[in-house]
């Protein structure tokens, strides 16, 4: 049986639009025992079902009944809406049986650590420069994902496992290394200025765990690339997994601060 964590983080997973993995989703929620379930935007792509021809088949319903099943069970849903679900955000402050919907909110681990959690496309206008150059790298990334696709349904055929194209192509890129590193210091300064000990964040297709000047960047990834998620184990540890439940990368826990009684806290939605 898988483990129980804490918390676990997902964003980015595009439901509705065609790049969605949404049955390895499925299938990670369906075994997935957690107390707490963070929702770190992009969950339905709103943005792309209102431009292109949405997609919506058998493995997407089975997300969602996996996270009625997850709320039925006991699991806190906390959604935080990103730039392709931002209509939602109209709702924040709304709380319902087991679930609420946040602007962004601050999680507070089991050894004291207090994360802020928020999608990141607040950081946009320090990370992007709005020039020919970006427009093209988005066109050229849509198409890039539409190659991910067809490269891993041959390598489904084939019986092998999944393998991130896209991803391997992005870190080659000048680029796009250059954008991710103005994105996490983006991430960390904000952290660090509302006095908090790090971010959790998703938004740029990008799983990371590490710590820097004392401060923790967590982002949990995405569905559409990567296929990760973030977990809190109940002594505080952070585990970057993947869509199978491999740990990719791990934060161990402030050992004397275990066993404090800690949750998560709503900040203003205009903070």
């Amino acid at each position: 049986m898988p483990p129980r964590r804490r918390a676990v983080f997902i964003s980015d997973v595009h439901l509705g639009s065609k790049h969605c993995h949404a049955a390895e989703l499925a299938d990670f929620l369906g075994s997935l025992r957690c107390d707490r379930l963070y929702m770190v935007g992009d969950i339905v792509d709103l943005w792309w079902m209102a431009q292109r021809r949405a997609r919506w088949d058998a493995a997407h319903n089975r997300v969602v009944e996996a996270l009625h099943a997850l709320r039925r069970a006991g699991t806190e849903l906390i959604y935080v809406p990103g730039n392709h679900d931002r209509p939602i955000r109209r709702f924040c402050g709304l709380a319902l049986p087991r679930m609420q919907v946040r602007r962004r909110t601050i999680h507070a681990t089991a050894d004291g650590r207090r994360l802020l959690v928020t999608h990141g496309d607040d950081y946009d206008a320090i990370t992007h420069f709005g020039n020919l150059q970006e427009k093209l790298g988005d066109w050229l990334y849509y198409r890039i994902l539409s190659g991910n696709r067809m490269f891993n349904h041959a390598r489904r055929a084939l019986g092998m496992r999944y393998w991130s194209l896209s991803e391997f192509l992005k870190r080659r890129s000048g680029a796009a290394e250059r954008y991710i590193g103005r994105f996490v210091q983006a991430g960390v300064d904000d952290a660090c200025r509302r006095g908090l000990d790090g971010i959790v964040c998703g938004h740029i297709h990008r799983a990371d765990l590490f710590e820097r000047d004392g401060c923790i960047y967590a982002n949990d990834g995405d569905w559409v690339e990567s296929l990760t998620a973030l977990a809190e184990d109940p002594d505080g540890t952070l585990r970057l997994l993947s869509h199978r439940g491999d740990v990719l990368v791990s934060l161990p826990a402030r050992e004397r601060f275990v066993g404090m009684d800690t949750g998560s806290d709503a900040l203003p939605d205009a903070a």
